[in-house]
């Protein structure tokens, strides 16, 4: 015997149920107090202490502001990317010193992107030779301090090797002494600069669409600008020998040399620690995945492994890219004229150190901002993307 089932009714839309938002905790007096307290309490030492150097500053004659920007800085500086003379003002020397400072730290953070993934994989190669290499450069590296190797780099490049007037040199294209590294470079003018550069943002997306292979793109765009560059019809500037020393060319001089060669030895070797991390963060259940699909262990790293292990290596990347920009600082015992060589040079000379020390402090947290910005982006592209 059936049992009897009422009959249905008409179907009528359930409203959906929303979770309201949890509740706001109460405003309660016995935490709010003490740290409005404490805040008023950092605030009226700050002020006391602004008052206090204000009275010290005046009481010595001494100008305060930043109003010394626009007078003489009367004093030189040794090389540069931005023109200047001593005549030029305060505010000039200023950014030639911050252009100096990127024309050190950049090539460095790039060359110890590269040498920090290569000892990395290094130090995970089966050959016993490579990986011992890799490890014991790490462990030499690390525990030797900055300052010690940027010396260390300075005194090599200004006292092993030869004496200007007699260099040593490759195919008179690149020259090599106490004076400095000087190479031949092609002579571009501003309307060729511009399309080579275009060409090389243009290029990727070309080949992309033309192709469809994306990753094929960007290796090409690099090797056909260099290609035109090469190849294009304007002078070769070259260095040439002469009586007192190599004249043309590009120069690199030994501080330059020397800071970003302990930079990016010394950096690079942290690096190649996290690589080394990364990748071993990966589960080597993925190694034999790789290769029981017959991939080789280049193909496994390139492919697998690599783009698993940037999610690891990336956050910890980024503190070392922001640690050797103010490392670079160090270029002041050497004597490359960086930010802090014109910030000190400038605070001997007008004694407005408050002012000189709070441009280099601002300087640098500026560029940290923009690097972690920067390592931000990259860090978000690199996450894994759920579906």
């Amino acid at each position: 015997m059936s049992a009897a089932f009422p009959p249905l009714g008409p179907l009528v839309a359930v409203p959906e149920v929303v979770a309201d938002a949890p509740p706001r905790p109460p405003l309660r007096w016995r935490t709010v107090v003490p740290q409005f307290i404490a805040l008023l309490a950092v605030l009226l030492l700050a002020g006391w202490l602004a008052h206090n150097a204000a009275q010290n500053l005046a009481a010595r004659h001494v100008a305060s502001g930043f109003g010394f920007l626009d007078d003489s800085a009367g004093f030189a500086i040794s090389e540069g990317v931005i023109p200047y003379d001593a005549g030029d003002t305060y505010a000039r020397a200023f950014a030639a010193g911050i252009a100096n400072t990127l024309r050190a730290a950049l090539p460095a953070v790039l060359l110890v992107s590269l040498l920090g993934f290569a000892v990395g994989i290094a130090q995970l190669s089966r050959h016993a030779l490579l990986r011992w290499s890799a490890i014991a450069y790490v462990d030499l590296v690390r525990n030797v301090p900055l300052l010690v190797q940027v010396l260390l780099w300075y005194f090599a490049l200004t006292m092993l090797l030869p004496a200007p007037d007699a260099p040593m040199q490759w195919s008179g294209l690149v020259f090599l002494s106490k004076g400095g590294l000087a190479v031949a470079v092609p002579q571009l003018d501003a309307l060729l600069a511009a399309g080579l550069l275009a060409l090389s943002l243009l290029l990727p997306w070309m080949t992309w669409r033309l192709l469809g292979r994306r990753a094929a793109a960007w290796p090409l765009a690099p090797v056909l600008v260099a290609a035109l560059w090469l190849l294009q019809p304007g002078s070769w500037d070259r260095p040439v020998l002469g009586t007192f020393g190599v004249t043309g060319g590009a120069t690199l001089s030994p501080e330059w040399l020397a800071l970003v060669g302990a930079l990016t030895v010394y950096a690079g070797a942290y690096g190649a620690e996290i690589v080394r991390a990364g990748l071993q963060a990966v589960p080597r259940g993925q190694w034999e995945a790789a290769h029981a699909l017959g991939l080789t262990r280049a193909q496994t790293l390139r492919r697998v492994i690599v783009p698993q292990a940037l999610r690891v290596i990336v956050p910890p990347f980024a503190s070392l890219v922001m640690n050797t920009i103010k490392n670079s600082s160090l270029a002041v015992a050497i004597g490359y004229p960086d930010l802090v060589s014109v910030a000190t040079t400038s605070l001997n000379q007008n004694g407005q150190a408050i002012e000189c020390i709070a441009i280099i402090a601002s300087v640098y947290l500026l560029l940290n901002l923009l690097i972690a910005l920067a390592m931000g982006a990259v860090n978000a592209a690199v996450q894994l993307k759920e579906r």
